[in-house]
C-alpha cells in the first residue's frame, strides 16, 4: 500500500509503503517505511496495532485467580505466564522460590519445558523455516509448513512431532495442551502418575535425537550463507536474561545479568524483585507497545534484547552435556565476545530446544514428580513479583493485592516488550542495507518480516498502559472524501492535524 505524505519539517514529498500485517507471527503488527523520490529509506518502523490491556483489567479480581487469568494472553506461550504469576502469588502468601516444594519446583520445571520445547518447534519449523530452506525472497507460495512438508517432508514431520510432544508434557502435568491449570499459590495442584512419566519416557530418546538433528539444520543453513547470516538485520545491543548462582543457563529461576554489547557485565545476580530500580519503560505515541530500557543508560542506549540469543549470550555454560557443546560451537563460530546476528536468534533458540529435551529426559527419570506435597505458606504479603525465562524472553509479573486479596495493580514487562527496541533496529537496519534505492515489491518486502520473526514476537502478549492509546477520527462525506480529522495523541491533547 503506497500513499505520499509531506512532512512538515522539510516539505519533501516522501512515499508510504506498508506492511500490513506482518506475516506469521502471533498477534497482529505492521510496518511502515517513508521513501524519499529515489527509493532511498528515511524511516522505519514496526508498529503494534493491537491492544490487550491485561495490567488494567485483571485489578478487581482476587489473586488466586491469576495464574489462570493471565494464561489467556496468548495461546502458544500461556505456561510462561501461568507460572510466572504463580511465582508472584507465592510471595503473596509468603513463599519464595527457594521454599518452594522440591516436588513442585521440579514439576513446574518440566512444565516449563515442555513450553519451551513446543514453541521453540512451532516458531522455527512452522512459522521461519520457509525462509531460511526456501530463501527470503521466495514465491508466496513457499512461505508455509504444507511447503516444508511438501520440499522436505523429514524435516516438516520432525517439527510437528517434537512441537506435539513438548505439548504433551505439557498436558500430563497440567491436564490440557493449552490453558491448563498445574500451579497454585505455594505448589502444584497434582503429580505425575506413573502411568504418565512411562508415556512421556517412550519417546524421549527419539525426541532428543531430533532435537540434534535441528541444531544441525540451523548450522548448516546458517553456515552455507556466509556473510549474509551474520550481518542481515545485525545491531549491536545489551542484554538481559536470568542465570544460575554459577552462572550456568537458567529458564525457570534465577538471577538477572546484563552484558553490554561488547561482553561486559553491567550488573550480575540481581535480584529481579528489584527490577523496579534498574528498568523503566517508555511510551511512544506510534505503537500499543512500551519501550523498556536499563535506567541507568538512559532511553537512548539503555534498551536491550532478550531471548535465546541473550540467554545464550549470557551464560558461561548450559547444565546439559550435549547442549552445552553445541553452545561452545556456537560461540566460537563469531570469534567475538557476544553474538549479535539477528539471524542467530534462531541457533540459540533450537539450543535452547535440544537443552529442553534434555532437561525432560533428566527429570523424567526423577521420582520427585511422582510425589505430590502439599502447598507451601508462610506470612501474608501485600506484593509478589515473579520472574521466568519465557520462550520469548525475561517476563515479569508484578501484583499488589488489598486486605481483601484482591488485585489493586499490575504490571506486566513482556518478551516482546522488551525486544521491541530491537525489532525496530533490525527493520531499519534491514530496510537501509537491502531496500533502499530499489523498487520495492511483495517478495523484496519479505525481507523486513524475516527480520522481524527471527524474534518470534508475540505481539499479542504485549501490552500498553490505558489511557497512553493514540485516537485518530475521521469525518468522511458520501463520496468518500475527509472533510474533517481529530486526533488524540498518547498524551490525551486533542488536535487538528
Amino acid at each position: 500500500m503506497y500513499e505520499h505524505l509531506e512532512t512538515a519539517k522539510n516539505k519533501e514529498k516522501l512515499k508510504r509503503v506498508v506492511i500490513d500485517p506482518v506475516s506469521r507471527v502471533e498477534g497482529h503488527g505492521k510496518v511502515t517505511l517513508l521513501l524519499d523520490e529515489n527509493n532511498h529509506v528515511q524511516q522505519a518502523r514496526l508498529h503494534i496495532v493491537e491492544f490487550r490491556g491485561f495490567e488494567k483489567f485483571i485489578q478487581g479480581r482476587p489473586y488466586w485467580e491469576l495464574p489462570v487469568l493471565v494464561q489467556r494472553l496468548c495461546g502458544i506461550c500461556p505456561v510462561s505466564h501461568h507460572l510466572a504469576a504463580a511465582k508472584a502469588i507465592d510471595q503473596l502468601v509468603g513463599v519464595d522460590p527457594n521454599n518452594l516444594p522440591t516436588s513442585a519446583t521440579k514439576l513446574r520445571k518440566l512444565l516449563h519445558f515442555g513450553q519451551v520445547l513446543q514453541s521453540h518447534a512451532l516458531h522455527f519449523f512452522h512459522l521461519s523455516s520457509p525462509d531460511l530452506l526456501f530463501g527470503f525472497e521466495s514465491d508466496i507460495q513457499k512461505r508455509s509448513i504444507v511447503a516444508v512438508l511438501n520440499d522436505f517432508p523429514d524435516i516438516g514431520l520432525q517439527g510437528v512431532k517434537l512441537r506435539k510432544y513438548g505439548q504433551e508434557v505439557i498436558r500430563m502435568v497440567s491436564g490440557k495442551r493449552i490453558h491448563g491449570t498445574g500451579a497454585i499459590a505455594g505448589g502444584m495442584n497434582k503429580a505425575l502418575s506413573k502411568a504418565e512419566r512411562d508415556y512421556l519416557l517412550t519417546d524421549i530418546d527419539q525426541i532428543i535425537a531430533w532435537a540434534v538433528s535441528a541444531v544441525g539444520l540451523v548450522k548448516t543453513v546458517h553456515r552455507s550463507n556466509l556473510p549474509y547470516y551474520d550481518h542481515f538485520g545485525t545491531i549491536p545491543s545489551n542484554y538481559l536474561s536470568m542465570v544460575q548462582p554459577d552462572g550456568a543457563l537458567e529458564l525457570y529461576h534465577g538471577d538477572l545479568r546484563v552484558k553490554n554489547a561488547n561482553g561486559e557485565t553491567l550488573f550480575d545476580h540481581m535480584d529481579y524483585c528489584r527490577y523496579n530500580d534498574y528498568i523503566r519503560e517508555e511510551v511512544r505515541s506510534w505503537s500499543y507497545m512500551k519501550f523498556p530500557y536499563l535506567t541507568a543508560l538512559g532511553k537512548e542506549n539503555g534498551w536491550y534484547r532478550v531471548g535465546p540469543l541473550a540467554r545464550v549470550n549470557n551464560c558461561d555454560y548450559i547444565n546439559t552435556p550435549i547442549a552445552e557443546r553445541e553452545r561452545v560451537e556456537f560461540k566460537a563460530h563469531s570469534g567475538e565476545a557476544m553474538v549479535h546476528s539477528t539471524l542467530a536468534f534462531h541457533w540459540a533458540r533450537l539450543i535452547e530446544l535440544l537443552h529442553c529435551a534434555e532437561s525432560i529426559q533428566a527429570l523424567l527419570h526423577d521420582s520427585d514428580v511422582l510425589r505430590h506435597d502439599e502447598p507451601a505458606q508462610g506470612e501474608r504479603r501485600f506484593e509478589g513479583i515473579g520472574v521466568i525465562e519465557a520462550t520469548r524472553g525475561t517476563l515479569f509479573h508484578h501484583y499488589q493485592v488489598d486486605e481483601n486479596d484482591i488485585v489493586t495493580k499490575a504490571n506486566l514487562i513482556v518478551s516482546t516488550t522488551s525486544n521491541n527496541m530491537g525489532m525496530n533496529e533490525s527493520v531499519r537496519q534491514v530496510a537501509a542495507e537491502y531496500l533502499s534505492g530499489q523498487t520495492l515489491t511483495e517478495t523484496l518486502l519479505n525481507n523486513l518480516e524475516v527480520a522481524i520473526r527471527a524474534y518470534d514476537p508475540c505481539l499479542s502478549c504485549a501490552t500498553h498502559a490505558v489511557g497512553k492509546m493514540p485516537l485518530q477520527l475521521e469525518l468522511i462525506n458520501a463520496t468518500g472524501d475527509i472533510i474533517d480529522t481529530l486526533v488524540k495523541n498518547h498524551t490525551g491533547e486533542i488536535a487538528r492535524p
